[in-house]
């Protein structure tokens, strides 16, 4: 009997010490969320420091034209090194002979198909042995067909996944080790607004700009559970449409609020992001707090909300 008394009375201590164990872990947890708001509101008041990205060597893919080119100038303009990445050698050595004349950075051209790994892996070895480790990855590179899903033939579905996610994986991959080498690195990678909601006639592009998030957040986490934690950032940008000729029939309500993005403004944006070292951004920044915001309301809000504003893509096909 005063063993089983023993029992209990040992068996009800830890019981409280553990739920005491976990009230302060949660206080503490709370504290610490409550710290970083009050921090990220000092951020959002205060006037923000920008990173010096002077001497980076920054590698782009799709810099043939569109977001892609005007990166490059940017990136040129602010005094890193670039690496220009595009299948089309003609429209990546234009691209090259106008950052040139910036008068910044060293800018180079290379031609390779990033939907193939072993084009990739190729070029990094060529990349490392020529210029150097890269510090910065920015995959850009992207296709979107604009028609419904059953007039979408299999080697287009088949192709713009290889285009728009596997390329991120073999290129994330490929130069991974660079940043590791190097002890620092930043992978940026564009998303959509597809990748944020999904939109009529653009089911096989929408499924792979989500993959792109789902892969850019899982890569945060690896990279923040190891070694190189704080040491290799990340960074998912989220366009809006953009006049880059991608948007062959855009569909657009409020063109003086919700109008076709400039890729010059785009690119500026993506380095403030990056310089910034931000998580994830939307282009504008509000369509990410819209959608967050959105997504906690029932679903018919969220469809009342998309057939308010009645922005999107035609089918290419009519």
């Amino acid at each position: 009997m005063i063993e089983r008394e023993i029992i209990h009375t040992t068996t009800a201590s830890k019981r409280i010490f553990d739920v005491l164990q976990d009230v302060s872990q949660f206080l503490i947890l709370f504290l610490k969320v409550s710290l970083e708001l009050i921090v990220r509101i000092l951020q959002y008041v205060l006037p923000k420091k920008l990173k010096d990205i002077n001497g980076e060597i920054v590698l782009i893919t799709g810099t043939g034209h569109g977001i892609g080119r005007e990166l490059a100038l940017h990136y040129a303009g602010w005094g890193s090194t670039v690496i220009c990445l595009d299948i089309n050698e003609k429209n990546n050595l234009e691209t090259v002979e106008k950052a040139k004349r910036l008068n910044g950075g060293a800018v180079f051209s290379f031609i390779c198909d990033v939907s193939k790994r072993d084009q990739v892996f190729a070029l990094a070895d060529r990349v490392k042995t020529e210029i150097g480790p890269i510090s910065v990855l920015v995959n850009n590179v992207g296709i979107m067909p604009t028609h419904p899903l059953n007039q979408q033939s299999e080697e287009e579905i088949q192709r713009v996944f290889d285009v728009n996610v596997f390329s991120q994986f073999w290129t994330i991959q490929a130069f991974l080790d660079h940043m590791k080498e190097r002890n620092r690195g930043h992978i940026i990678c564009l998303s959509s607004i597809a990748g944020i909601v999904g939109l009529s006639n653009l089911v096989p592009y929408c499924a792979t700009k989500f993959a792109v998030r789902g892969m850019m957040e899982a890569l945060h986490e690896e990279l923040r559970e190891g070694p190189f934690k704080n040491l290799i950032k990340t960074t998912t940008i989220f366009p809006y449409m953009t006049n880059t000729g991608l948007c062959k029939h855009p569909k657009v309500k409020f063109p003086s609020i919700l109008g076709l993005l400039d890729p010059k403004d785009v690119a500026r944006r993506i380095v403030e992001a990056h310089r910034s070292d931000c998580l994830e951004i939307t282009i504008p920044s509000s369509l990410l707090h819209i959608n967050n915001w959105t997504r906690l309301l029932p679903d018919q809000c969220g469809c009342l909300l998309k057939d308010y504003i009645d922005s999107g893509v035609e089918s290419d096909l009519k």
